[in-house]
């Protein structure tokens, strides 16, 4: 797993990543928690989706946002770090100019900035969203949602909690042409606390059925 170093828009920024074998393999991008919360790329559940993409052939990468770790720059309340994670997505790709499908995975924090990602790029094609809070951060332009994915949270989360959440999910719910799948782990609090392995499981059954085509209805097509 190479430790790598690229330019974003406050300076460099410091990623792990993983190439496919297959040159036109499927991108996946993994993002953190609040960087003033302790979230860095090394955060476990973020570690492990990472190998979940990776696991899967895709060629994955996951980075520290600007400030953390080796990241140049400053904490800049989402805008500054929705544009590294665009710099991230720019940076694999110049790489791998032959994959044509996109992931994105967030976990809390990460999450809003994932889903802000995908409305500014058509080529995502899925998404996974770990513990939203938009009872703290305005999901409103997901108006509408581009994309299918899995939003996966805690019955105890009390950070976000599942009543906040599940105003977003009916919300999404409502938009045509996406199917999102939603999955309350009975138990789970907002760190899934002895609950991880449970996640990832859940996280990697959801992508094994898209990838298999079980989930997508062929009447379906993705917003442009």
């Amino acid at each position: 797993m190479p430790e790598v170093i690229f330019t974003g828009p406050a300076g460099r920024l410091e990623g792990r990543y993983q190439p496919a074998k297959e040159k036109n393999a499927p991108i996946a991008i993994v993002l953190h928690p609040h960087p003033r919360f302790g979230g860095t790329m090394n955060n476990q559940i973020v570690y492990q989706l990472f190998y979940m993409f990776v696991e899967r052939g895709f060629t994955t990468l996951r980075f520290n946002f600007r400030g953390i770790g080796r990241s140049q720059g400053e904490f800049d309340h989402g805008s500054g770090e929705l544009s590294d994670a665009a710099a991230a997505l720019d940076w694999i790709q110049s790489i791998h100019p032959d994959s044509k499908e996109t992931w994105v995975a967030g976990y809390s924090f990460g999450a809003w900035i994932g889903m802000q990602l995908l409305m500014r790029r058509p080529e995502i094609e899925g998404f996974f969203s770990v513990a939203p809070q938009p009872n703290t951060y305005d999901f409103a332009f997901l108006a509408p949602c581009p994309s299918s994915g899995l939003i996966i949270h805690g019955e105890k989360d009390r950070v976000a909690p599942p009543k906040d959440v599940q105003v977003l999910v009916d919300k999404l719910k409502s938009q045509k042409g996406i199917v999102i799948t939603q999955k309350t782990m009975e138990g789970a609090n907002h760190f899934f606390t002895d609950q991880t392995d449970a996640l990832i499981g859940h996280c990697s059954e959801y992508l094994d059925q898209r990838l298999a085509g079980e989930l997508s209805d062929p009447k379906l097509k993705r917003l442009r």
